[in-house]
């Protein structure tokens, strides 16, 4: 199971927490009990709602069916259409039969043509996730790529066609019409609490991720924090500490790590604590930091700049890799690394941050086993459930993102909707 470590000069961290969590221990506990509310979001709550064994079998056996054909599998979406899948994907997929390619996240022409080559000479099949499609990144990109696939294939290209949206929607309607493969985008949860439903699922497993050993993390890591006691609930103590130290005067908030395995994962985070805080003028303001690299571009800002933000590290504990700097016959000044293996420079890098660091903020360390799907599984219901957890004890509506809706009016505007 993921551990959380406190790294703060404060003598009295420790204490202040318990009395925190002590103090906010009600909203955990209407969370647990379950709250009528916000029913209509909470469908991700319970992994088995949409991710139990019958659903699961349903969408390995087409994620199969795909990859018996495909060379490439486009994924269209945006924001928590796809973030979730690709930043597991990115992460461990080993498996290379198809090649996952990304569209509808972007209005860039030249982005959409280089897009489109990369589809040259292969075969494609694309999976359009839109809740309600009427979102004008994925719309636009499912047009292109419908008209490619007609072009390429006639009247087959419908076979090759997978949308996912919700009942009664115009994309359902639209897969009726013509034939295309629909998968259910659950009404009762949000795009950025959907990792673990069909949203995210067929994706990975048509990438070859162990899509079932990913729910198994999250509903474990589900059965932990749910156990009632705060005690031993790291994503209560999370979202406590986020809070605690929000009401200290930190802005920011830092995800950071030394694995660029993580690389999308962290963008997964940003978008999932942004558009679920950032409301009535509150919240922590989310970034990410890929360490080493940028050590040398925002580290001299976070060691010696202004005190405005936390760091919350990710340290995977189980060696992935193994390279060793071996001495050779050049005289570089570097004999000091000879016989040692990068994993552990890599690890002498992240203790020496964080030493450092913590001189002048506070910092938090998630453990991680391993990086595979199971723990992935286990991440995402972790920050899910204490993404909740923060925006309760914030006071502000976790699933709604009414300032998102404010660009697409205007963009609608200026384009004649």
């Amino acid at each position: 199971m993921l551990n959380l470590k406190i790294e703060d000069k404060n003598p009295n961290i420790k204490q202040e927490l318990k009395e925190y969590m002590e103090g906010k221990r009600s909203v955990l506990n209407q969370i647990l009990e379950g709250e009528t509310d916000y029913k209509d979001s909470l469908g991700w709550f319970h992994t088995a709602e949409w991710a139990d064994v019958e659903q699961t079998e349903r969408i390995q056996k087409l994620a199969d069916e795909i990859r018996e054909e495909a060379d490439v599998f486009v994924i269209v979406g945006v924001g928590g259409s796809n973030n979730a899948a690709r930043s597991v994907i990115e992460a461990i997929q080993t498996d290379r039969k198809v090649e996952i390619v990304y569209a509808g996240h972007t209005l860039s022409p030249y982005a959409l043509n280089q897009m489109l080559k990369s589809l040259e000479g292969k075969s494609v099949y694309i999976d359009c996730i839109a809740k309600n499609f009427e979102t004008l990144e994925p719309g636009a990109s499912f047009r292109i790529l419908r008209k490619f696939l007609y072009e390429r294939y006639g009247e087959q290209a419908g076979k090759r066609m997978i949308a996912t949206g919700t009942r009664g929607s115009s994309l359902e309607k639209l897969c009726k019409k013509h034939g295309y493969t629909f998968l259910e985008f659950p009404q009762n949860v949000g795009g950025r609490f959907s990792a673990v439903t069909s949203v995210g699922l067929l994706p990975m497993a048509v990438a070859g991720i162990d899509m079932k050993s990913l729910v198994r993390g999250a509903a474990d890591m589900e059965k932990q924090l749910h156990k009632g006691g705060s005690e031993e609930n790291p994503a209560y103590e999370y979202a406590c500490l986020r809070n605690m130290y929000y009401e200290k005067g930190y802005k920011l908030e830092m995800l950071a790590g030394f694995e660029p395995q993580l690389r999308w994962f962290y963008k997964w985070w940003v978008q999932l604590f942004g558009e679920t805080e950032g409301k009535e003028n509150k919240g922590l303001f989310p970034v990410a930091a890929e360490f080493c690299e940028e050590l040398h571009a925002v580290g001299q800002y976070i060691q010696d700049g202004a005190p405005l933000m936390f760091e919350t590290f990710l340290d995977v504990q189980e060696q992935n890799a193994s390279l060793y700097a071996e001495q050779d016959r050049v005289e570089d000044g570097f004999d000091y690394l000879n016989g040692k293996d990068f994993w552990d420079m890599n690890k002498a890098s992240f203790h020496a941050t964080v030493k450092a660091h913590r001189e002048k903020l506070p910092c938090l360390i998630l453990e991680i086993e391993k990086l595979d799907a199971y723990h992935f599984g286990q991440l995402f219901y972790f920050f899910l459930f204490a993404c909740y957890v923060s925006a309760r004890i914030l006071e502000v509506n976790p699933f709604d993102q009414p300032g998102v809706e404010a660009y697409k009016k205007w963009m609608f505007e200026a384009l004649g909707k």
